[in-house]
Parts: C-alpha cells; structure tokens; sequence
C-alpha cells in the first residue's frame, strides 16, 4: 500500500514565508503568526521580563497577548485592549472590548510595557492607509505616554509613509531610543514597519 503523503504546505500561498510563520503559529498554539514579528523584536531589544505589567492595545486575536503573558510570567500581568472581542484564558492576562480613542480601561497604575499592532481597515489607496496608519499610532503613543512608567517601552505597528521619520524624530523627545525595525515575518508585499521606542523619560 502506498503511503499518503502530507500536503506540501508552501504551495498554499506565493510567499512560502507566510505559511511557514502560519503553522508554527499554530503548532506552538498562538492565535496569530504575527506573535513572531513580536518574538524577534523582543529578542533584539530586550522588552519583556518576568514580572513586568504590559498594555497591548488592539490585542484581538491574542497572538501578542499569548506571548506577552508567558515572557512576564505569573508574576507579571498583561492587559490586552480591542474594539473585537479576545476570548483568551490566561492566568496572567485579561481582555477587554474597548475602543482605546474613546477609553483606556486599566486602573491607575502604569505599565511597563505598552504595545501596539493596530492597523486600519484598508482602502488600497496607498496615502489614504498611511494617514489612517499614521493616526492609529499617534492614538497609541499618547496612550504610552499617559499609562508609561519612567524607563518604559513603546512598539507601534506603522504603514510606513513619507511622515514616519518626521513621527519617530517627535518620539525620540519622549524616549531615549527610537528606532524602526521590519521583522522576517513580516509579508513581503506589506508596508508594515514596527516603531520601537525605549526608556520612556515620563511625563513632566
């Protein structure tokens, strides 16, 4: 008897990338291949530790929240924030259905971290995402900069456009470090780039 064969996975899709990031998310029981673009900048950049509180803005489907709550551990938490319902059941993590321009649910304590892979509803107009990009991220970074501790990170998902060097210059006056980074995982057609700020200097 002839064995089957499993399917060839790469030939789902014209970037073999895409798939590859697709299923190992799936393997490793994230909820989205997005996690791994997070994963690479954590590692580069150092961002999470046991024990941190970390703010994920725009969490839904849970992939960043996922890999967030298990870098702080049971010691740390992570609140994750979405106009879509997130039904994740973590010990360290709770979800809320919100909509971050209208409220920023959370208490009063500041968190250490506070993450972003917001993106708009595309229009395919080239200028017209950006804008709506650009405006996503301002609304986060002024959420960082309210719910930030002294010393604290900021990572923004951006459509880059022409006014992403004129946002990251006005960033830098608020964190010691701004820099730009595109993870492997990133699709190969997407004009998505990731704005990675550190050691917030605090409000006042």
């Amino acid at each position: 008897m002839a064995r089957s064969r499993k399917p060839d996975r790469r030939k789902s899709s014209g970037d073999p990338r895409a798939d590859h990031y697709f299923y190992k998310a799936k393997d490793e029981g994230f909820a989205a291949r997005s996690v791994y673009k997070l994963e690479e900048i954590d590692r580069r950049d150092g961002l999470l530790r046991a024990g941190m509180r970390v703010l994920d803005l725009g969490c839904a489907p849970g992939s960043w929240t996922q890999y967030a709550a298990r870098r702080v551990g049971p010691t740390g938490f992570v609140l994750g924030i979405d106009r879509t319902p997130c039904a994740l059941s973590l010990p360290n993590a709770r979800t809320v259905t919100a909509d971050l321009l209208e409220e920023t649910p959370g208490g009063d304590e500041p968190f250490d971290v506070v993450l972003s892979d917001m993106a708009p509803a595309t229009s395919g107009i080239r200028d017209v995402d950006e804008a709506r990009s650009l405006e996503l991220v301002r609304a986060a970074a002024a959420v960082a900069a309210a719910r930030l501790a002294p010393g604290g990170s900021f990572v923004a998902k951006i459509f880059q456009g022409p006014d992403t060097k004129a946002l990251v210059e006005e960033l830098r006056a608020a964190y010691r470090e701004c820099a730009l980074r595109r993870p492997k995982a990133t699709r190969s057609e997407s004009r998505e780039i990731f704005l990675v700020c550190r050691e917030f200097r605090g409000r006042g």
